[in-house]
């Protein structure tokens, strides 16, 4: 009989103690970081701020953002505030354009990211009694490590099987009976279907699925519970930066994603004017953390887009929340002078009952002019006798939520490519 998990929820319980949490951690970081880091010291010295000017979370604004170029700089061990005999480990990020960016961590960044982790299984509902089997990439990127190191800090069994190879997968979950199934999006929907195709409904034991790494839209994320069964999934996000995954999860009752604000500070700012925005406003995530010691970041600007949830989930944690992630800055493209981002054509489509969760947006010129085709495929069992109906209605949800015209066509479900990683669904054919 496995012993009782331990919390890992903070403790703090009211909004005011989680301040004064968050003014201590970034009066930490804020020396430690003028201290230990060369560049974070210029920066500061620079914007005319120092250690002995943060007396309040107001004055977090006060301080100079840093991005992804400051971590290029000082490759391979950008932004370090510890000496190199303190590093235990180091993580980077995956498949970006030059030198990756590499980050370290000390025992104590290792040891918090794990806690940080285990309160998502927590949160999640699982019990020490549960098998994890995970479907996400091991090696210098964070995921694999991440999903493993927080479910044995849990006290769960891990099952790191990593991804692709279906074979593996399917006769593990079988045999093992694992409980929780961690992959990114495209991974499950390609799961869900692979089990359905070899009929092994009855035969595995699966309850939840967690996904990470990777935008999903609504669709897609009932599509791929419907074929495994189950009523309940989570939204996990990180980033290579932030630790990795495991920064934050929706609760049971999925109003918002938890964000571990004892851990870091989140601001929403305008990505052109670097402004804050009105909670709620949708703008770029930018973190500080309050007790990473290897690299702590000061204003990190993410790239990544969202919102804060102006109200507390009704599950009644003191933990803030901030909605899905729609994307990145990067990730805009523009169509006739109309910005436009994965997530809102992620969200148009799940409003439709009568297409399926995956889809293309091809962007191609024409006698100097700009058109979108945005390939759907059809609902699981439906023919094209529909066909007319569906993208007129879809055609025009696109003009009036997008505000710019796309041509909608629809291809037989399945049609599109699937894969065991992300998803590739923007082709600019323009250049």
């Amino acid at each position: 009989m496995k012993e009782t998990v331990t919390t890992f929820m903070p403790t703090v319980t009211i909004p005011e103690e989680l301040r004064d949490l968050q003014l201590k951690g970034l009066q930490w970081t804020v020396d430690h970081a003028y201290q230990g880091s060369p560049l974070y010291r210029r920066k500061m010295d620079e914007a005319h701020v120092a250690p002995k000017n943060i007396r309040s979370l107001s004055d977090l604004e006060r301080l100079p953002f840093t991005t992804a170029d400051d971590l290029k700089e000082g490759y391979p061990f950008p932004l370090l505030c510890v000496p190199l005999d303190k590093v235990v480990r180091i993580h980077a990020s995956s498949g970006t354009t030059g030198k990756r960016k590499v980050l370290c961590y000390t025992r104590k960044d290792i040891n918090d990211w794990a806690n940080m982790f285990a309160r998502c299984y927590e949160m999640a509902g699982l019990t020490q009694e549960d098998r994890v089997q995970i479907a996400v990439g091991y090696g210098l990127w964070t995921a694999g490590a991440g999903f493993q190191l927080g479910c044995e800090r849990f006290g769960a069994m891990a099952v790191p099987v990593g991804p692709g190879n279906r074979d593996m997968h399917c006769e593990v979950m079988v045999d093992l009976q694992s409980t929780v199934f961690c992959c990114t999006a495209s991974m499950g929907l390609l799961m869900a279907e692979e089990i359905q195709r070899r009929d092994l409904g009855d035969q595995i034991a699966v309850r939840k699925i967690i996904f990470g790494a990777e935008r999903h839209s609504e669709s897609m994320r009932k599509t791929t519970q419907a074929h495994f069964g189950i009523k309940e999934s989570f939204d996990i996000p990180g980033l290579t930066e932030l630790y990795g995954p495991g920064t934050g999860l929706e609760c049971h009752k999925h109003e918002g994603i938890h964000y571990w604000a004892d851990y870091y500070i989140l601001e929403i700012i305008n990505a052109e004017t670097l402004e804050p925005v009105a909670t709620g406003q949708t703008g770029e995530m930018v973190v500080t953390t309050l007790c990473k010691e290897a690299v702590p970041l000061i204003r990190y600007r993410t790239r990544d887009l969202t919102h804060l949830k102006p109200e507390r989930c009704s599950c009644g944690n003191v933990l803030p929340m901030h909605g899905p992630l729609l994307g990145r800055t990067d990730d805009m493209f523009i169509i006739r002078g109309v910005n436009i981002y994965p997530g809102q054509i992620d969200a148009l489509l799940s409003e439709e009952p009568r297409v399926g969760s995956e889809y293309q947006v091809i962007l191609r010129r024409a006698s100097g002019k700009d058109y979108m085709i945005i390939w759907v495929e059809r609902g699981e069992s439906r023919d094209a006798s529909e066909d007319e109906a569906i993208t007129a209605t879809l055609e025009d949800a696109v003009r009036r939520q997008l505000l710019v015209r796309g041509k909608v066509e629809l291809v037989d479900y399945g049609t599109l490519p699937r894969t065991e990683r992300k998803s590739k669904r923007l082709f600019d054919e323009r250049e």
